[in-house]
């Protein structure tokens, strides 16, 4: 069998460490999330045993069937907007939210759509939604120092110093630094901690309008255009040759079975994926794909254990997971930013976007991701198609410029004077 013969222990260890990486840098938003739709501690672990199950099956299935170490993951800005966005919204209605999402997902993946509706949708304005959701989580951190400064301000450190000599592993090490520094101030609520398997929630989606116009649609949005267009650079960056759409609609297909339980939305990896692309997991690249196997099979078991995982977090102090939560996403908060204003001709309307977004307005009882989408969208239209009352002056004047200064001289005497 051909797996066995590509399987080696490297492979095997750069799929543990993206699944580390992944899990420990992220799962405290998916569980905030969670939360947030008052989630009780039993869906709370059908969420991560339909996360784990989801992204082990779809990365074990894919990278067999192309022979290329695609890996999936949930979607954590997707996950930090539903704590942003779905305020007022239950968990039957997200959950309906949830299958809209997935089913948009799974039409623009087999259908052949993604490229095209990205392409209509500017980079700059989805980053700034992007950016806008995620930077209270930013603020949140470092206001957590106010109540817990002997916590966070280490933890803070110890990130710094990571980023500088071990940056794949910062957030690890700072996560564990926090719950030593929790631990040694008996903070750690750990009576209730045991080990349990999962047991699957089916959750029966309600729809309203409210939680699809508010939650489906930028879910949607912020999960292909954030997630899954990084995810395919990542791919083809790494010199691999597979055909897109399929991937796309097969995680929407899979989020489409576990939205009921607790999926709220998959696609394409990108930081994790690239830890089974590199070198680390094998020097010959058609057999990095045993890495994505790998760390499929980790993730089940994740999934498998999803009650142990869920009381684990309610142990944990907030402002530690507020703090971890907060430096895991700076890195994408800094790429939001960076791409929502690298155009200068699109800046001001991705700026409204985030502005916006970050506000955390709510109208209609629809989410502030929703309006800053609008209103970046609506500056955008407005400034590319409607000339200023300052042009429309100026353009004469600039044009008359240009008419004497392009007119030849008439005689010798405008010869000499020019």
């Amino acid at each position: 069998m051909r797996l066995l013969k590509d399987c080696s222990l490297a492979a095997v260890t750069a799929g543990f460490v993206a699944v580390l990486v992944g899990f420990t840098s992220s799962a405290v938003i998916v569980f905030q999330a969670a939360r947030t739709l008052q989630a009780s501690a039993a869906e709370i672990a059908s969420w991560m045993l339909a996360l784990g199950l989801g992204m082990g099956l779809t990365s074990i299935a894919l990278s067999l069937r192309f022979r290329v170490p695609v890996l999936t993951a949930w979607s954590t800005p997707g996950a930090a907007m539903l704590i942003t966005g779905a305020a007022g919204v239950s968990l039957p209605e997200a959950t309906g939210a949830f299958l809209v999402s997935a089913g948009l997902i799974t039409l623009a993946g087999f259908s052949g759509w993604f490229e095209k509706m990205m392409g209509r949708l500017p980079i700059s304005i989805a980053s700034g939604m992007l950016a806008g959701v995620l930077l209270r989580f930013g603020l949140d951190a470092f206001g957590a120092m106010t109540s817990q400064f002997a916590l966070v301000f280490p933890m803070f450190c110890a990130y710094l110093l990571c980023r500088r000599l071990l940056p794949r592993y910062a957030i690890v090490v700072t996560l564990l630094l926090g719950i030593g520094i929790a631990g040694a101030q008996d903070e750690l609520r750990l009576d209730g901690l045991q080990l349990e398997l999962a047991t699957p929630v089916f959750i029966t989606p309600q729809f309203s309008w409210t939680a699809l116009i508010g939650v489906a649609l930028p879910l949607f949005i912020v999960t292909m255009a954030s997630q899954n267009v990084p995810g395919v650079a990542v791919i083809r960056g790494s010199g691999y040759r597979v055909p897109i759409s399929p991937l796309i609609g097969w995680t929407g297909a899979a989020n489409l079975l576990l939205a009921p339980f607790g999926g709220f939305a998959l696609n394409l990896a990108a930081i994790t994926a690239a830890i089974c692309m590199g070198r680390e997991a094998h020097e010959d690249p058609d057999r990095r794909y045993v890495a994505a196997i790998a760390a499929g099979a980790f993730y089940v078991l994740i999934g498998i254990f999803g009650a142990t995982v869920g009381a684990l977090f309610l142990a944990l102090p907030r402002e530690l997971v507020l703090a971890i939560a907060g430096f895991a996403l700076l890195g994408t908060i800094g790429s939001g930013l960076a791409s929502a204003l690298a155009q200068e001709s699109e800046r001001e309307p991705a700026l409204l976007t985030f502005l916006v977004t970050a506000s955390g307005i709510s109208l209609a009882s629809i989410g502030s991701a929703f309006w800053g989408l609008l209103a970046g969208l609506a500056a955008l239209l407005v400034l590319r198609t409607t000339p200023t009352p300052l042009q429309r002056l100026r353009t004469p004047a600039k044009e008359a410029a240009a008419a004497v200064s392009e007119r030849p001289p008439a005689n010798d005497q405008e010869r000499r004077s020019g």
